[in-house]
């Protein structure tokens, strides 16, 4: 059972241990298993990695990100960073850009569109998550699988067991048309996640309804 102080160490120290970060510009807050990260990063990508760093913390229950993006060198023009994010998404050739449109505001990028499959949709994220002037990204990509065969919820129930990592046994998978609803209970963000992914994957999904609860042995401080 984790204190509030020990959770926070934890972070901490995840976050230092990301070799692209500077824990001295994160700071970090633990209360009843929800982590708050603030401070100031000179990269978008810094933005995610320290996010993607505290779920993966045992205990970790939900994460509050207040950081900020502030780049040191002169900002650039959304128009630049417009051009900049519609050729990484031409050179990710795993992206069908043909089907996707940009807008960007004051450094804030919001992805719309129609894709087939949802490593595309986070593949797009990613392509951009790197560039120089980007403070944001809005993914409002959606998922419309050209596959018309229905779900058949034993496939998502077999790629769930098959993860090693994922207590599958405590996860129930409902389909109702083309989503797959996961309700149950996990033991971190990072199973939560996972279990989605893996979902994610089966043909004929447009959508994933994560409702697991991330259950953990947790003492909070007196």
């Amino acid at each position: 059972m984790k204190t509030d102080e020990e959770l926070q160490r934890d972070v901490q120290n995840a976050i230092k241990w990301e070799p692209q970060l500077h824990a001295a510009e994160i700071g970090v807050t633990a209360k009843n298993g929800v982590v708050t990260l603030m401070g100031t990063v000179d990269a978008y990508f810094k933005k995610s990695e320290a996010e993607n760093a505290a779920k993966n913390v045992d205990g970790v229950r939900a994460v509050v990100e207040e950081i900020e993006v502030k780049y040191s060198n002169s900002a650039k023009s959304d128009n630049d960073i417009a051009n900049d994010v519609l050729k990484a998404l031409i050179d990710c050739w795993s992206v069908p850009n043909e089907n996707l449109k940009v807008k960007v505001e004051d450094g804030w990028i919001t992805l719309e569109g129609n894709l087939t499959w949802n490593y595309q949709k986070k593949a797009a994220e990613k392509a951009i998550s790197y560039l120089t002037g980007v403070r944001g990204v809005t993914n409002h990509i959606k998922i419309k699988s050209e596959i018309q065969n229905e779900i058949d919820k034993k496939d998502v129930e077999r790629a769930l067991k098959n993860n090693w990592t994922l207590h599958s046994q405590n996860i129930l998978v409902r389909v109702d048309g083309t989503t797959v609803i996961l309700t149950g209970a996990v033991s971190s963000l990072y199973q939560k996640d996972l279990a989605e992914k893996t979902a994610w994957k089966t043909p004929g999904v447009w959508s994933v309804d994560n409702q697991l609860v991330v259950q953990h042995k947790y003492s909070p401080a007196l």
